[in-house]
């Protein structure tokens, strides 16, 4: 269920992500917001960290994390093209549902890399399963504010 819920997620960013226009990332979701554009990139950036933070591999773009993750909207002026971006989305989620694919059940109740195995033995919720519920809400948060870029 939680898969389905993750998964069904991505499906619906993304049908959005590529009705939306260039013109329309470039707009503000609201008055002095983020762009649509910060937004995929940002969505883009914290779902290719999940592969090592799931211990499933490497990031597939590191350098999305300086504009999208370390600094705020409109403080980084060279940015991909929202084309570029679209294709990455596509290609991490792609490369996360593969690697998903391949975990057995008890495999999602294993640590992930930001704890500890010490920590870990005190606190067994800080696992994988934990990690995929809170960026399926993170993208359900930012699915919403993309939503207002649609007339």
């Amino acid at each position: 269920m939680i898969l389905e819920s993750w998964f069904g997620q991505v499906k619906r960013t993304s049908d959005l992500i590529h009705a939306l226009t260039d013109e329309q990332l470039m707009q503000e979701a609201a008055p002095k917001r983020n762009r649509g554009i910060y937004l995929l990139g940002h969505l883009t950036a914290v779902h290719d960290r999940m592969q090592p933070l799931l211990d499933l591999g490497e990031q597939l773009y590191p350098a999305l994390d300086a504009p999208f993750l370390n600094n705020p909207d409109k403080t980084v002026t060279d940015l991909p093209a929202t084309g570029e971006l679209r294709r990455y989305w596509t290609e991490v989620n792609a490369e996360l549902a593969k690697q998903f694919s391949r975990l057995q059940p008890d495999e999602w109740l294993h640590r992930h890399t930001a704890v500890s195995p010490e920590a870990f033995v005190k606190e067994p919720h800080r696992n994988r399963l934990n990690v995929l519920l809170s960026r399926t809400s993170h993208l359900a948060y930012h699915f919403g504010q993309l939503a207002f870029l649609k007339p």
